[in-house]
């Protein structure tokens, strides 16, 4: 593993639209709102918003079946719209919105947010945020159930448009993530803004097939009262409780839209919710039980069949569109996890490209990306169908959802100034939904739920491990550690020869000697007589000026002290820029400096760790092959020393 020679800096998240266009001119400003709820559309509210697709179907043909009658039409109608009221409107958009760190959204902002051992023991502390990590780790297998099934579920209408088409429906849907994931390169922001259009279309499409079944049955409208909810439960009971599952469905993409915050903000994201989002959702689902109490043999697709005849396969396409974007809610917050897990130190340095120079949280994960795809169409190829893929999902979300609710709970008392009597009353009214829903969900891990289980699993050993060996190795790197004062004294002591030309070791600790440095002098005993000591920092602006790239400290004894600044949309050119040391009269040579960069071969099971023989290969494994940082850097090849140095973890 390579000791890395930056100290990468948090990137915030902001909304950059804002500032592309000319504050004077309410005109730029309005073609800034339009087309930044266009990317929202595109990005944030597909997952949700194409829920209406399974979600009621999955309410009376799912592993729980319900009689359609007009009772239980209007008990679910009730649940559907006060989930959507109760969960996504008041608590993720007034509440869990309002907590972002630097921008971010997601619960690894949550874990950055809380202070340590505020208010609680160690172990407390530790207990919370390994339940924070343990949220983050479900979200992985969230992520990759959210694509098959939204595209599955969509491509399925070709069952009730043209059944002849039927055995084409699993090939057509791989095919369709395969693009979908070939193009997320292209950046979330271009993404969204492409996709927006169409999404505009869905959910007017959505509002349009609502009205048209409400007006046959208006009786359903009823079903805005509680009342109706409640005596859904007085008159199924156990079996009631069971279909909080299936209800759970229409949440899906809650959590993925606060991952998304780093992206586009809070205030569009509020906007288009309260605007658009839940008022063509809320028409939609009512229309679908309008449909129901009419003709109850619809339940066997009333999505699809809500629609004229002759516009089932213009309605099967616009939903196969819908559902691609759909799932780039959950790829986009799969990113943003996966940057604030790095950033958190909980995953090794992956690849993340950023695709725009205005907004630090667009991004792309390219190893996180193909992971996604292949085990989205692992899913679809194994489950068939839609309806086989809902036993599967949810139980992930709504853990994450639960554990959202205990952080922002702790968040709120402990950053925001609440008081103890106002948070608590926030975490029973929510953490009590979440764990109702909860409660349901866990019935279904039998039957495939386990799947997103055993991924989080994964993701947490993995996450757990890692943290846990980077600290471990940190405090044996600390060990060897020599303050630099202190090294500059042992080397005149000693009377180290100093050869002709230039060395630059890569170092990312400011105060301390680069352990490549100490190598070098106890093994070979020679240094050369300009020593450089490079740090390379990416700042949390798009772009740093020329005239601000360079800083530059000369120290006694020969050695220099530079750090350069970049911004996360620049790539690092070493060579370039350390010629614009002659400005600062240090003269040199590219052609013959020397990098030396410190390479750590670490020994798993060779030191009394604590951690498992298992984990700490799993670490020593991962962090062999983590991306090497300075291969980016622009330094010629035959100019780079590897200097070794052995650690027993």
């Amino acid at each position: 593993m390579r000791v890395m020679a930056e100290e990468q800096a948090e990137v915030k998240g902001r909304d950059a639209y804002e500032k592309s266009f000319p504050e004077g001119s309410s005109k730029s400003r309005d073609r800034m709102s339009a087309a930044l709820a266009l990317a929202v559309l595109g990005v944030v509210y597909g997952d949700i918003g194409t829920s209406p697709i399974y979600a009621l179907q999955q309410c009376f043909i799912g592993d729980h079946p319900l009689p359609v009658s007009q009772g239980n039409v209007l008990g679910i109608l009730s649940l559907v719209f006060w989930t959507l009221v109760m969960v996504i409107s008041i608590k993720y958009m007034v509440y869990v919105l309002c907590n972002d760190n630097k921008g971010e959204g997601g619960i690894f902002a949550l874990l950055a947010l809380l202070r340590p051992n505020k208010g609680q023991s160690r172990w407390s502390r530790r207990m919370l945020i390994l339940i924070g990590v343990v949220g983050a780790a479900t979200l992985y297998g969230d992520s990759m159930i959210t694509p098959a099934i939204s595209v599955l579920s969509a491509v399925e209408g070709l069952h009730v448009a043209t059944p002849s088409l039927s055995a084409f429906v699993d090939p057509i849907t791989v095919l369709i993530l395969l693009v979908l994931f070939a193009v997320q390169k292209f950046g979330s922001g271009k993404i969204g803004i492409a996709f927006g259009p169409v999404m505009v279309v869905w959910f007017f499409s959505l509002a349009v097939l609502g009205i048209h079944g409400i007006l046959h049955a208006p009786v359903v409208l009823f079903a805005l009262l509680p009342t109706y909810a409640v005596n859904f439960f007085l008159h199924n009971g156990v079996t009631g409780f069971l279909v909080l599952s299936a209800v759970f469905l229409v949440t899906t993409g809650g959590e993925a839209l606060y991952a998304d915050l780093g992206h586009f903000g809070r205030t569009p994201i509020r906007r288009v919710w309260y605007g658009f989002v839940l008022p063509a959702l809320l028409l939609d689902y009512f229309g679908q039980g309008a449909l129901l109490l009419a003709h109850p043999k619809a339940v066997k697709n009333p999505f699809f069949l809500l629609a004229p005849h002759w516009a089932l396969v213009p309605l099967v396409l616009l939903a196969t569109a819908a559902t691609v974007i759909a799932s780039q809610a959950a790829i986009t917050g799969a990113f943003s996890l996966t940057r604030q897990a790095i950033q958190l130190n909980y995953l090794p340095q992956f690849q993340v490209l950023q695709t725009s120079a205005e907004s630090s949280g667009q991004i792309y994960v390219p190893l996180v990306n193909w992971l996604l795809m292949v085990a989205a169409i692992g899913l679809v190829l194994a489950f068939h169908s839609s309806t086989n893929l809902a036993s599967a999902y949810g139980v992930a979300v709504n853990m994450s959802m639960a554990i959202t609710t205990l952080l922002v709970f702790h968040v709120h008392l402990e950053r925001n100034g609440w008081k103890l009597r106002s948070a608590l009353l926030f975490l029973i009214v929510f953490l009590a939904i979440d764990l109702s829903f909860l409660g349901s969900n866990m019935l279904k891990i039998p039957d495939g739920g386990w799947i997103s289980l055993a991924i989080g699993a994964a993701m947490l050993v993995v996450m757990t491990s890692w943290r846990q060996g980077s600290r471990l190795l940190a405090e044996q790197m600390a060990e060897n550690a020599e303050p630099f004062d202190q090294f500059v004294q042992r080397i005149r002591k000693q009377k180290v020869p100093r050869l002709a030309g230039t060395a630059v070791f890569l170092t990312g600790r400011l105060h301390q000697t680069p352990p490549a440095l100490q190598q070098v002098v106890r093994h070979i005993g020679v240094l050369q007589e300009r020593v450089i000591l490079l740090t390379v920092l990416i700042e949390k602006v798009s772009r740093v000026n020329l005239e601000d790239r360079l800083e530059v400290d000369v120290l006694e004894d020969g050695f220099v002290r530079v750090v350069l600044h970049y911004g996360y949309m620049q790539g690092p050119n070493i060579p370039s820029d350390l010629q614009r040391l002659n400005e600062h009269g240090i003269q040199l040579d590219l052609a013959s400096i020397s990098y030396f960069i410190g390479q750590v071969d670490m020994l798993a099971g060779r030191k009394r760790s604590g951690m498992m023989v298992l984990r700490d290969r799993l670490f020593v494994w991962m962090a062999r092959n983590t991306r090497d940082m300075t291969s980016s850097y622009h330094i010629p090849a035959g100019q780079v020393m590897s200097v070794g140095l052995q650690v027993g973890i």
